[in-house]
């Protein structure tokens, strides 16, 4: 299993980065991002300590371990400046953080965000054709979220996705513990969303294109 959007303590996650880790090769994770919500208040501090440790747990738990950034709330027009900072400090996974309907968040974050080049748009909402268009030509990944509140339009987002031949990845937004991939609850979103049970092979397939890219 791949999941390219976490968080730790380093945000408003629960867990340190050793202990989410260990949780996600214990679940039969893979690979895992560890994406902390960044602005240019905190983005140096939380890049530079989720890339000190990568290499060491990734060697330490035999599980591929990417340092990521979640752009959170950023002015729409700074985002492609933004995650071009984060790419500098050593964020190999960029995902903004998507105009999802369980938060109040700045219009047109969803199109700067696919326009910017950035690797996931997560939660995006009511996702427009335009930018799912985008998307598509951009290779910029749209987010099936597992974390309740955040998917509740995840049908909606798969539809008008697959229609623009826009690429889906299934993430968890993982905040504590209970939020992992099971096969389980894999199995759930999928069905929610509209998805037969063959599709997770496909998102991972597409989530596998953002882990090799980093290389």
């Amino acid at each position: 299993m791949i999941d390219l959007h976490t968080h730790t303590f380093f945000s408003d996650g629960v867990l340190s980065p050793f202990e989410l880790v260990y949780r996600a090769k214990n679940n039969g994770y893979t690979a895992i991002a560890l994406t902390d919500h960044v602005d240019y208040s905190n983005m140096e501090f939380v890049i530079s300590n989720i890339v000190r440790v990568t290499k060491i747990l990734t060697e330490s738990y035999d599980i591929l371990v990417l340092p990521g950034a979640e752009l959170t709330y950023i002015p729409p027009k700074l985002i492609k400046c933004v995650t071009e900072e984060c790419r500098k400090l050593g964020a190999k996974v960029v995902v903004v953080h998507g105009e999802t309907v369980a938060e109040v968040v700045p219009p047109e974050t969803n199109i700067y965000a696919v326009e910017a080049n950035v690797d996931i748009l997560a939660h995006p909402g009511h996702l427009s054709e335009k930018e799912a268009e985008v998307a598509a030509k951009n290779n910029v990944k749209i987010e099936v979220t597992t974390r309740k509140g955040h998917g509740t339009t995840n049908k909606e987002v798969v539809e008008i996705a697959l229609n623009k031949k826009a690429k889906l990845v299934l993430d968890t937004d993982t905040h504590n513990p209970e939020n992992l991939l099971t096969k389980e609850l894999i199995a759930q979103i999928l069905s929610d969303s509209g998805l037969p049970g063959y599709y997770y092979d496909i998102m991972q397939k597409n989530a596998l294109e953002i882990v090799n890219g980093c290389y």
